[in-house]
């Protein structure tokens, strides 16, 4: 990414500094969330039981302006479903054979962290935006990490 498509790209300045009590809100949904539906394991999005955003964002959209029964502010659900659903388009609209952010920005595979003697490379082919690695019976840690992509055919797969 050149330093022209990265001065695009406000994240501090443009999201943060705009809205960082919407977004721990959106954190807190996120949290809370993962403890309902996958109780006492690392945060993560399982995707396998988030596929309706469209209709979940709506839902709670009828609802903006109060709490849901779990104390989450129906709103806060409403951002996160949204975030949901345009970072599940983004990925659909990516080219997953040169793992692209943005049409210039390319992922290249992780390199070995000599840090962690246990772990080594990821065989598993797995796109991440940051390094993968895998432990040294080659389980593929990528289920438990929030940042796994999925390829196309995957995706697929798992939403016809």
């Amino acid at each position: 990414m050149t330093a022209t498509e990265r001065k695009e790209r406000p994240v501090y300045s443009g999201v943060l500094r705009y809205f960082p009590l919407a977004l721990l809100e959106v954190a807190r949904c996120s949290y809370l969330g993962n403890e309902q539906h996958n109780p006492g394991e690392p945060l993560r999005w399982d995707r396998s039981k988030s596929t309706d955003e469209a209709d979940a964002l709506v839902r709670h959209l009828l609802d903006a302006g109060t709490v849901d029964s779990d104390g989450v502010r129906h709103t806060a659900k409403v951002a996160w479903r949204a975030l949901a659903l345009l970072q599940k388009e983004l990925e659909a609209a990516q080219d997953v054979t040169t793992a692209t952010i943005t049409p210039t920005a390319t992922i290249t595979r992780p390199t070995y962290d000599e840090r962690r003697s246990d772990l080594k490379p990821c065989k598993c082919g797995a796109i991440f935006t940051h390094p993968h690695l895998c432990d040294a019976n080659e389980k593929c840690m990528a289920a438990q990490h929030p940042h796994h992509r999925l390829t196309l055919a995957e995706q697929r797969s798992r939403n016809p």
